[in-house]
């Protein structure tokens, strides 16, 4: 039951995204190759990695991805709320951040652009938020620091 891009028993996982879909047949190949270029195009610098035995687009952390199972492609934004943001994508069959599509019926390119852009953001706010803390923690380890200096040296 595992799709392409999952490490099927007895088949490797592909060891770069040319030779995940090398495996892929023709139909099912083109579709693909017109969303990769969808995300490209939505994502200019994103790198396209495999991950999880599934290509995969980084930029700022995970940004999306796309597999093909028996019954279907599909399209990982990652996110089922951000999905259940977009009304367009409920003529997509949805599950916890991913949308399923046949090759004969695409997700739009407009929606794929609004998903992947949406995406970006989330990982820029995740990416600024994980700084913050850094920051604050960074912050409150001196201050603790500063504060044992000055106990130690008032104790002499």
């Amino acid at each position: 039951n595992g799709g392409i891009g999952q490490a099927m028993r007895g088949v490797p996982v592909a060891k770069d995204v040319q030779q995940w879909l090398d495996r892929l047949e023709p139909v099912r190949r083109a579709a693909l190759d017109k969303l990769r270029k969808q995300i490209t195009a939505a994502a200019p610098g994103a790198e396209e990695v495999i991950s999880y035995g599934q290509p995969t687009f980084k930029l700022h952390g995970h940004l999306v991805a796309y597999g093909a199972f028996k019954n279907h492609l599909s399209f990982f934004p990652m996110s089922s709320t951000l999905i259940q943001k977009f009304p367009e994508a409920a003529k997509f069959t949805t599950s916890s951040g991913t949308m399923q599509f046949q090759p004969d019926k695409p997700i739009p390119a407009a929606l794929v652009k609004k998903l992947v852009k949406a995406r970006i953001v989330e990982n820029l706010e995740v990416a600024d938020a994980k700084a913050h803390r850094a920051v604050a923690k960074k912050a409150a380890a001196k201050k603790t620091k500063t504060k044992t200096k000055t106990k130690t040296k008032t104790k002499k």
